[in-house]
């Protein structure tokens, strides 16, 4: 029997895998980046005025004829700019201003701004549409106007990085409406984009990045194997093993997502993932340690090639201390005291041949 004091040639780190640098339990994901303007001083005055008379409710009538002046074919492009800017504040600022806009037949006309040459509108109509899709109501009327596809292309050839960053962002509150929505949206291309944002993006654009592939491959399983296809493992394992960049919750729930599938097991053993959830599960907070050892479980349920992998990297002291935490949830102290006992007999039978308490666990 393996002794549970064996050690890895492994190095360890005596950092804290933290994002926040506390390690409470708190949900990895918050929402997505919100719409944030900025303007030269010399609009700033005229704007300040427009930013109070949209935090208020507008009328109908003052909607109606924003949604007519994007309608209508004799509009400048200045008349353009000022309408959606308007309908994008109209929507940041007040709720019940929301509904009004959606409800004038305002969807459309923005979804089709999302295509216009003039950059500044595109990010308009991005924006507005991202701002209306805070409203539950207005997600299914977005997905029936056709905004997923315009969406897709703005997050791919958007000219600016914020309508890159809320185009993600709009996909990700489109894809919470449900699992139909979520599949669309991978199958109109966006997990390759959002995988790119990932590697490349600012640090709002690999946060908004990481929570849209986690709800799309959360709401789709066939996501799954696109965000796999399109390589997202090995950036997540960066971002996973870099405590400086913030990410480590979102990406190793990411990547636990991945593991559910076969293929995504394959990839994260691969690309060396198993040093660093081995890693997680003895120097991370609470909720990484978590996260860590149920990603490792799936990895180890049905390959016992990864299995003696994983004890052979020192998995098994820090997952018997986790078993033994006196702070550690009952659920998870199962959960590590069976993938302690497999990793032990590496050559048994999988999970489902175990003791029924313990599946039951799970």
């Amino acid at each position: 029997m393996e002794s549970d004091a064996s050690t890895s040639p492994r190095r360890r780190s005596s950092s804290c895998y933290s994002d926040s640098g506390d390690s409470s339990c708190s949900e990895p994901f918050s929402e997505c980046g919100s719409d944030d303007l900025s303007f030269t001083p010399a609009a700033a005055a005229g704007i300040h005025r427009l930013l109070l008379s949209c935090a208020a409710e507008a009328s109908d009538d003052a909607i109606s004829s924003l949604v007519a002046e994007l309608e209508s074919p004799s509009s400048s492009l200045d008349s353009l700019r000022r309408a959606a800017m308007e309908l994008r504040l109209l929507a940041k600022h007040n709720p019940d201003n929301r509904i009004r806009i959606a409800a004038a037949g305002g969807v459309r006309p923005l979804v089709v701004l999302l295509s216009h040459s003039d950059p500044l509108l595109q990010e308009h109509g991005v924006t507005a549409l991202l701002n209306l899709s805070i409203c539950d109501e207005n997600k299914a009327i977005l997905v029936e106007a056709g905004a997923i596809r315009p969406l897709v292309h703005a997050l791919k050839s958007a000219a600016s990085p914020a309508a890159r960053e809320n185009a993600a962002c709009a996909l990700l509150r489109l894809s919470q409406l449900d699992g139909s929505a979520a599949a669309s949206i991978g199958r109109a291309g966006a997990i390759p984009l959002l995988v790119a944002l990932l590697e490349t993006g600012g640090a709002r654009g690999k946060k908004d990045a990481a929570t849209a592939l986690y709800a799309l491959c959360s709401g789709a399983r066939e996501n799954r194997l696109r965000a796999v296809e399109a390589g997202a493992v090995r950036p997540l394992l960066d971002l996973m093993a870099d405590p400086e960049t913030g990410m480590v919750d979102k990406a190793a729930y990411v990547l636990h997502s991945l593991v559910g599938i076969t293929v995504g097991r394959s990839a994260a053993v691969e690309e060396g993932g198993i040093p660093v959830l081995v890693e997680m599960v003895e120097v991370g907070t609470p909720r990484q340690k978590e996260i860590a050892t149920l990603s490792l479980l799936q990895i180890c349920e049905d390959n016992a090639v990864y299995r003696t992998m994983v004890a052979r990297e020192g998995a098994i002291p820090p997952l018997v201390a986790l078993s033994q935490s006196s702070s550690a949830r009952p659920k998870l102290k199962t959960k590590a005291e069976a993938l302690i006992e497999m990793l032990r007999q590496p050559r048994s039978a999988s999970l489902r041949a175990r003791p029924a308490a313990v599946v039951a666990a799970e």
